[in-house]
């Protein structure tokens, strides 16, 4: 076969067309008017093309009379490509796969990986274009090659698929469908599948019964042409008028042809065709030659887009319909009508031949001859016509109720899909527990429930609850028997129902002189739980509901009931995830008086996802600035976010540099992503563990900042002139990945300059690139000075949408510094006597400060650690007293050999001095340096609590 999809492709413009079409873009000059149709239909149901939720049926299988008829033409056309790589699918009326045949080995694994497989769903709705679905969304044959496709895992097949109609009735049966790899596919598979359909087709109109093939014979006589019957040829697109009919016109002929066959009041009908075009239908009996009586419609199709004024029904006499016989009524004579309104009568069709033209006043023909249509019984048609409306009921329902998993959003969208096609009022109640997702309790008649959505025809004064409103039946009502029982309630007659108006007799009295007449009660049960209770009323509706509306309404319920649990339960998990991830995002300020600092996190509509941020005083009056991400949304990002942000405060508390701090995180999480033994491996929650994570740490001595990033978005620094200039840090890999080392930058800042940090959510989503986010936030943070609070707000408020569709996390951070008037420093040499001096030092310092009482303790600390310094380290010593929230004592020197508290023993003549530094002292640690370390100690100022 000759590869015309890669041409295709290359030379038809699809390379890009499909990613254009996707953002929004015209591409009809690049794309097939067909597959267009089918990629809009795809894109207004939400598929995703990266992403498809096959759905799987088990035991799907055909009727054993379309099974008889479909076998043989399997095995020749199986036969037939015994030599080629191709594979044949059969599918039932919705799209669902029946049976798959043929391919070689390589075909059928690549096919079982995208689910074209038995029992998989390949209905356009859910696997986007395609040869299955996309021919039953256009009721014929289809050709789909390559980057047609709308779903990216399906572009390496080509396929052809043509629906079976049952020849009779002329409803799609099945689908046939051949598929194979796209570098083998030509546009004459379409041709081989028609022609297999058609064999499909013919073999079933042999398998007529008696009493079709008599109706059948009589409707021929009748019309005294030997016509072709629908199914035998292509004679689903007559070619009348010098048009042919589309596949959409046909099908809504054929649906008005069972709507006539239906009614026995009717005779004539006028219906307007999608493609413009207008028919008129004739309903009429014919009776076979043992006596077999049946209805017949037949079509004529006219040739402009609405009929002019018709004489549809001359009288007796003239050209034309011929009067009826004595005793069976006639059409009418002359009746004029405008153009385009319905004709409708309430006597028996005449027994007229099928070639009898419609005459216009001017004596022009106003259309092309009739063709049958539809053959079959009144009382048949009637269930028919019935069981296809609530068909097509029970599928939108199946389309539309689920759509998001929010189970306000669920329950009314039960509401909006039977109202009106099913009920003209509906009402939704529900306990609360099962809106804020937890497990509902028993529900009796006296459950106070919340009505929590309604659908009306039409607004008028029922006097029905409304939304919000708490509702408790009173045991006698159908809801509250509906609910002990677990069983469903009618009502047909509703003024017969005492129970009923027991609830409230004041209230719902004008609701029965409003006209509701009739009522079903369904309880919301999923998975053994009731979860509510749905009411249904008619008012506008004359019809009262049967025992088939029950069994409906159960059918719609149970549907929905199915995906307000799924909801509930997700709603469950949303809150569990988010109380998870609060818990572990910071309570409160810190305690330093570096920085001045605001925050804001905003999880994401979608799903509580791993953002964090973090301020973390270090020693020296420094602090750490920490914002990170985890890639995904759910508990195991919030769990990996709380596992990365206790990290981060350990790897703080060994005063680790920026540097040093991510490599030692990016192992943890490449330990996390490798796993961690069985639980790993067995957990729902485990898989690929990704994140970004920026460190800054701030020095308010110095006024020095350090900075270092994984992946992470750069921040800002907003000068106290309101200049805004994003730090160009290096671009290194995110946390994960190892084997690179991570790159610092340092950076003075001027007192007073804020200090942007955020996730990638406030500035980057779907519908906005990161540059042009980072525009927008330089515009945002340049010009006045603001405080940190106003500062968030006023980022927020420019740069979010209504529903985020990402967590976000902000932090901003304005620097302070310590002044020249709160250090005291020294440098000393490597002398024994210099201790003395440095005590001496310390206390006149203290007493400019006004501290004298921390005089004894801060002396003795101060001695010890110089004499350590001395004694065991090299390199130049320096003693720093710092004046902050604290009083701050610290020793370098040029060693790298940290010092250990250990409990001296009673023979021990040293060792005790760092202990006694432990105890005088709040806090005391060792941070290293690029030429030592640094000993320093903490003590709370008078009047400060320990």
């Amino acid at each position: 076969m000759v590869p015309l999809s890669v041409a295709w492709d290359d030379i038809g413009g699809l390379v890009d067309a499909h990613e254009r079409f996707l953002a929004g873009s015209m591409v009809e000059s690049d794309v097939r008017d067909s597959v267009l149709d089918s990629w809009k239909r795809c894109r207004s149901v939400g598929l995703e093309p990266h992403r498809l939720l096959v759905r799987y049926t088990g035991d799907v299988a055909l009727d054993e009379r379309f099974r008889h008829a479909a076998d043989p033409v399997l095995a020749d056309l199986t036969s037939s490509f015994a030599d080629a790589s191709m594979t044949i699918a059969l599918c039932d009326g919705q799209g669902r796969m029946v049976e798959r045949l043929g391919g070689d080995r390589q075909l059928r694994d690549r096919l079982d990986a995208v689910r074209f497989a038995p029992g998989f769903d390949a209905s356009e709705s859910v696997v986007g274009t395609n040869g299955v679905g996309t021919a039953l969304a256009e009721r014929g044959p289809v050709y789909i090659a390559g980057r047609e496709h709308f779903a990216d895992c399906l572009q390496p097949f080509a396929c052809a698929g043509a629906p079976v109609r049952d020849p009779l009735s002329g409803r799609i049966q099945a689908v046939l469908d051949i598929t194979c790899l796209r570098d083998q596919g030509d546009p004459a598979m379409v041709r081989m599948v028609r022609e297999a359909a058609r064999s499909i087709e013919a073999r079933l109109l042999e398998q007529a019964d008696l009493r079709e093939r008599a109706l059948l014979a009589a409707y021929r006589r009748a019309d005294g042409h030997a016509r072709d019957w629908p199914g035998q040829s292509d004679g689903l697109r007559p070619d009348l008028d010098g048009g042919a009919l589309g596949r959409i016109d046909m099908a809504v002929l054929r649906a008005k042809a069972e709507e006539l066959i239906a009614s026995p009041h009717r005779t004539l009908d006028e219906v307007t065709l999608p493609s413009g075009r207008t028919a008129t239908l004739l309903r009429r009996q014919v009776t076979g030659a043992a006596g077999e009586t049946g209805v017949a419609v037949e079509a004529r199709v006219l040739g402009g887009p609405r009929l002019r004024h018709l004489d549809m029904a001359p009288a007796p006499g003239e050209t034309g319909i011929p009067a009826a016989p004595a005793g069976e009524g006639r059409l009418g004579s002359a009746v004029r009508r405008p153009a385009g309104s319905p004709v409708t009568h309430s006597t028996p069709a005449p027994q007229a031949p099928a070639t009898t033209p419609v005459t216009a006043p001017d004596g022009e023909a106003a259309g092309a001859e009739g063709w049958l249509l539809l053959v079959g019984e009144p009382g048949v048609g009637r269930l028919a016509m019935l069981a296809r409306r609530r068909l097509e009921l029970l599928h939108d329902a199946s389309v539309r109720i689920g759509t998001t998993l929010d189970v306000t959003r669920t329950a009314e969208e039960l509401a909006e899909v039977t109202v009106p096609r099913f009920a003209d009022f509906v009402a939704v109640d529900l306990p609360d527990s099962v809106l804020r997702g937890e497990e509902p309790e028993a529900l009796g008649g006296r459950t106070a429930l919340r009505r929590v959505a309604i659908r009306a025809v039409r607004r008028q004064p029922h006097n029905l609850y409304d939304v919000g409103d708490t509702v408790e039946y009173v045991p006698s009502t159908p809801q509250a028997r509906s609910l002990e029982t677990r069983q469903s309630v009618m009502e047909p007659v509703l003024t017969e129902a005492d129970g009923w108006i027991a609830q409230d007799p004041e209230r719902l009295t004008p609701v029965l002189e409003a006209g509701i007449h009739s009522l079903i009660t369904v309880p919301l049960r999923a998975r053994g739980t009731t979860l509510g209770v749905v009411s249904f009323y008619r008012s506008l509706q004359p019809d009262s509901y049967e025992d088939d509306d029950l069994s409906l309404a159960q059918e719609l319920v149970g549907r929905a009931a199915i995906c307000i649990d799924n909801a509930r339960r997700y709603t469950r998990e949303h809150n569990t995830a988010l109380a998870l991830q609060r818990s572990l995002l910071p309570r409160g300020r810190s305690e330093q008086s570096a920085v001045e600092v605001a925050y804001r996190y905003l999880p994401a509509q979608a799903g509580v996802g791993g953002d964090w941020f973090d301020v973390i005083p270090l020693s020296g009056a420094r602090v750490a600035l920490v914002v990170g991400d985890v890639v995904g949304h759910g508990l195991h990002a919030a769990a990996t976010m709380g596992r990365l942000r206790t990290a981060v405060h350990n790897f703080c508390s060994l005063d680790l540099s920026p540097d040093d701090l991510l490599t030692h995180l990016d192992d943890l999480v490449g330990r996390l992503d490798r796993g961690e033994g069985w639980a790993a491996e067995n957990s729902p929650d485990s898989g690929i563990v990704g994140a970004t994570c920026l460190y800054a740490v701030y020095d308010p001595v110095s006024r020095r900042c350090t900075l270092t990033r994984a992946g992470h978005p750069l921040p800002a620094v907003v000068a106290p002139d309101g200049s805004v200039e994003f730090v160009d840090l290096p671009a290194c890999p995110p946390l994960g990945l190892g084997g690179m080392p991570f790159e610092t930058v340092e950076l003075e800042l001027a007192e007073g300059s804020r200090l942007v940090l955020y996730t990638d959510g406030l500035v980057e989503d779907r519908h906005r690139d990161i540059d042009a986010g980072l525009d927008d936030l330089r515009a945002v943070l340049a010009g006045a000075d603001r405080s940190p609070e106003d500062t968030c707000e006023a980022v927020l408020d420019a740069l979010l949408p209504a529903r985020p569709g990402d967590d976000v996390a902000l932090l901003v951070a304005r620097t302070h510094s310590l002044g020249a008037d709160r250090v005291a420093q020294w440098d000393l040499p490597s002398d024994p006597a210099v201790v003395s001096r440095s005590r001496a030092a310390v206390t006149a310092q203290l007493a400019e400060w006004g501290l004298e009482e921390l005089t004894f303790t801060t002396e003795l600390i101060a001695s010890e650690l110089v004499t350590n310094a001395i004694r065991h380290a090299t390199g130049p010593v320096q003693l720093r007293l710092l004046r902050d929230r604290a009083l701050i004592c610290e020793v370098s020197d040029g060693s790298g050999t940290s010092p250990r508290l250990r409990r001296a023993q009673s023979t021990d003549e040293g060792g005790r001095g760092l202990f006694l530094v432990a105890q005088l002292t709040e806090r005391w640690g060792t941070r290293y340096t690029p030429d030592g370390k640094v000993i320093w100690t903490e003590q709370p100022l008078p009047g400060r609590c320990r």
